[in-house]
């Protein structure tokens, strides 16, 4: 068995005025699961959970997202949560605030025969 990488799904999240990191890391998250359906693990006949989904979340402070919070949005699949420096603050020019950018790159894995044939004749 070995893992196959089946699918990436990116996303853009943003908190405008809050500050938040994880919000922002959420919000992109869920751009780029809410705007797929994945049938990979039915194609395999394989339970939704058997998915290992990888989440590279991109912002400017990456000590500031909670991971656990970004890895509960997850709805199936067992998650790891890579948080890098990325994404982008954005200052306003009369005040301290700023709009934070966050990117998401979800890479989902099943864990497959590498001998198996899938397709019209196995």
């Amino acid at each position: 068995m070995a893992l196959k990488r089946l699918a990436l799904e990116l996303g853009m999240g943003t908190d405008i005025r809050g500050g938040d990191y994880t919000k922002a890391a959420i919000r992109a998250l869920r751009a780029a699961l809410w705007q797929n359906v994945l049938s990979v693990a039915k194609a395999f006949d394989v339970p939704n959970d058997a998915m290992v989904v990888e989440i590279i979340i991109g912002v400017a402070r990456p000590d500031l997202v909670d991971r656990k919070a970004v890895a509960a949005i997850l709805p199936y699949g067992r998650a790891t949560v890579i948080v890098e420096e990325g994404g982008m603050d954005t200052p306003y020019d009369d005040s301290p605030d700023f709009t934070i950018m966050a990117n998401a790159a979800v890479v989902v894995y099943l864990d497959l025969p590498d001998n198996r044939v899938y397709g019209e004749a196995a």
